[in-house]
């Protein structure tokens, strides 16, 4: 007697149909179409879940560069600044105080531009 397993079969398919609902044309109806187009969306999701890391980081950089230029120093200079004072502040938060609290941002430059300053006369 031959074995079809079908209960499992139209289940498994049942879900990938659900999983493509939204899809246009054969991609939300058939199997076949919307197996492939979920297995590339699949893989879209997976590389792109990195790649918003790498995105958001650098508007990150750009909104704290662009900030700090405006209090008269450089992202990289910053950055040092802010290691060389022991200030740990991810780019992510320092991001969103250079946007929406200039003041504190302020501070945090003033910091850093102090800390660049000790650094440099203990080098000499």
């Amino acid at each position: 007697m031959r074995v079809t397993n079908a209960a499992a079969s139209r289940k498994r398919r049942k879900r990938m149909l659900r999983a493509a609902k939204g899809f246009r044309l054969n991609r939300s109806k058939l199997y076949r179409y919307a197996k492939d187009a979920l297995d590339h969306g699949r893989q879209y999701s997976y590389r792109d879940r990195k790649v918003k890391k790498r995105t958001f980081r650098r508007l990150w950089q750009v909104r704290i560069n662009a900030a700090a230029r405006s209090c008269g120093i450089n992202y990289s200079r910053f950055m040092e600044g802010l290691r060389a004072a022991k200030i740990e502040v991810n780019r992510k938060i320092l991001a969103d105080i250079a946007v929406n609290d200039e003041s504190a941002f302020q501070q945090l430059v003033d910091q850093a531009k102090k800390a660049l300053e000790e650094k440099a006369a203990a080098r000499s």
